[in-house]
């Protein structure tokens, strides 16, 4: 596919939606003649962030400029979405909706489906996907080209894997908010002012992961090393395993993973 392409969005306002769109301007990735987009409100200020992109109202008026077709809308709204891709490129960013789904819906079999999550705003965003076995090399090439644009893209062998990183990765912050905000409510118990405890935890939390992405050292290995140590890091941290920390984490994904597959 040419890198002329014309890359249409439907959810164009949504978080996602706009996170990639800008992304694409911002690196140059395709100019604004290159862009259209659709969203549910009809309002100007819906477009004020889009003032040379094409915008227009109507979806199957998008399918017929682009393309590429973006599917950027929650998963609820999927059976509302009244398109013939006409086997057209379709990147679903829909989490519970298979291929299978999707290419029934918009009538494409050369269908993606990605997996984005809130870091992508960032720039920080881990993008997992999953092609059809009707997509192109060339199709290929161009989706890893647009999803990396907020960040790590990684096409997965199976649409299994892409089920369970929506569980895992598609999370974004709010497994870590949820390790946050136990933090927190700890240290304000201890009597530390919500300045200086959000500080604290902050600090530590993102510091602590950048940390660990620059040293490229295994998580677990991490552990074992400052458990040896055996210092008031330690025992912080074999009362939290001994308290099962762990298998509550595992318990959880495990719930995230079978409402990401449903049936499958």
């Amino acid at each position: 596919m040419s890198q002329d392409a014309v890359i249409g969005i439907i959810g164009g306002q949504g978080w996602m939606g706009r996170a990639l769109g800008m992304a694409l301007l911002e690196q140059g990735i395709v100019t604004a003649s290159q862009l259209v987009i659709s969203a549910r409100s009809r309002s100007h200020q819906a477009y004020r962030d889009w003032p040379e992109v094409r915008r227009v109202k109507d979806n199957r008026e998008l399918v017929s400029q682009a393309d590429v077709v973006v599917l950027s809308v929650r998963p609820e709204d999927l059976a509302g979405i009244d398109i013939d891709a006409d086997d057209k490129l379709v990147i679903s960013l829909l989490a519970m909706a298979s291929s299978q789904e999707i290419a029934h819906q918009v009538g494409s079999r050369r269908v993606v489906r990605a997996m984005p999550n809130a870091a992508a705003e960032i720039r920080r965003a881990y993008f997992p996907w999953f092609a059809s076995s009707q997509v192109t090399r060339e199709d290929k090439q161009l989706v890893q080209t647009l999803l990396a644009s907020c960040g790590t893209a990684r096409e997965l062998p199976s649409e299994r894997d892409l089920d369970y990183l929506t569980a895992l990765s598609g999370a974004g912050p709010a497994y870590p908010a949820l390790l946050a905000q136990s933090m927190l409510e700890h240290a304000r118990q201890m009597g530390l002012s919500d300045e200086i405890a959000r500080e604290a935890v902050m600090q530590t939390l993102v510091g602590g992961s950048l940390l660990l992405e620059k040293l490229g050292t295994d998580p677990g290995d991490m552990v074992e090393r400052l458990v040896a140590y055996d210092g008031t890091t330690a025992k912080g941290l074999r009362t939290m395993m001994d308290e099962g920390i762990g298998q509550a984490i595992h318990r959880g994904l495990d719930a995230a993973h079978r409402a990401a597959s449903g049936s499958r």
